[in-house]
């Protein structure tokens, strides 16, 4: 059955926008069926890369968010959704009133939670207060954000709690995003470019330099070895 993956952290500027491309790259690079949600109707970032495969959804319309379910209902897919910061109280509103979790256990589906973090101590707190309320029901997956930091003690202090907690430990999951040099990604995102574009495309103009390519290629090798890697552990026959 589908899985739904929701792309969030209440924080804004901790990378969920960029998290998501990478996520819907892999999709595609690797035919894996799936489509894209984007609940951020400030900047819309996911649909303006992979127009193709992303429709926008208003989290403070229930028949707009609806859509993510009927989605995962009309086929077995991967369902991404892309968060806005401070949108848990939205989120929070469409799943208790709809008893949405309970809904997908009967149905055979699951929930992810990528919960994207920076080094700093709001990230942390907001973390936390995420983790006491979630992870009995989903997923959690927290990822910090090299290219938001470098010192995630606060971040491991939480986990650590998380993990003493056997009846949390199991649902919570971390993994570490690495950092693309932040002119390389300046210019990805000038060029508008998806990240395939920004790994093949020479003989446009403009277009990032060999090394440019070179670089992200790296990081994409990167941040693919992370999504194959922590699914295959959480999401069975995948």
């Amino acid at each position: 059955m589908s899985t739904i993956h929701f792309i969030g952290g209440e924080k804004g500027g901790v990378g969920k926008s960029v998290f998501s491309r990478l996520f819907s790259q892999y999709c595609i690079n690797n035919s894996i069926p799936y489509t894209g949600f984007d609940a951020d109707q400030s900047h819309g970032t996911l649909s303006r890369f992979y127009q193709d495969y992303t429709q926008a959804v208003n989290l403070d319309l229930f028949e707009s968010t609806d859509k993510i379910m009927e989605a995962a209902l009309e086929q077995d897919q991967q369902i991404l959704v892309d968060l806005p910061a401070q949108s848990e109280r939205f989120l929070d509103r469409w799943v208790d009133e709809n008893g949405v979790l309970d809904m997908a256990s009967e149905m055979g589906m699951s929930f992810v939670y990528w919960y994207i973090v920076d080094d700093g101590t709001d990230s942390a707190n907001l973390l936390e207060n995420f983790l006491t309320k979630y992870t009995d029901h989903l997923h959690c997956v927290v990822v910090k954000n090299k290219g938001c930091g470098s010192n995630f003690t606060k971040i491991d202090n939480v986990l650590e709690s998380a993990f003493n907690h056997t009846d949390k430990g199991v649902w919570v999951h971390q993994a570490v995003l690495p950092e693309l040099h932040s002119e390389t990604m300046r210019k990805i995102d000038e060029l508008n470019f998806s990240f395939w574009g920004a790994e093949h495309l020479k003989d446009t103009k403009p277009h990032l330099s060999l090394m440019e390519r070179q670089r992200t290629k790296v990081w994409l090798k990167k941040a693919y070895a992370l999504f194959g890697n922590t699914l295959g552990g959480i999401i069975p026959n995948r």
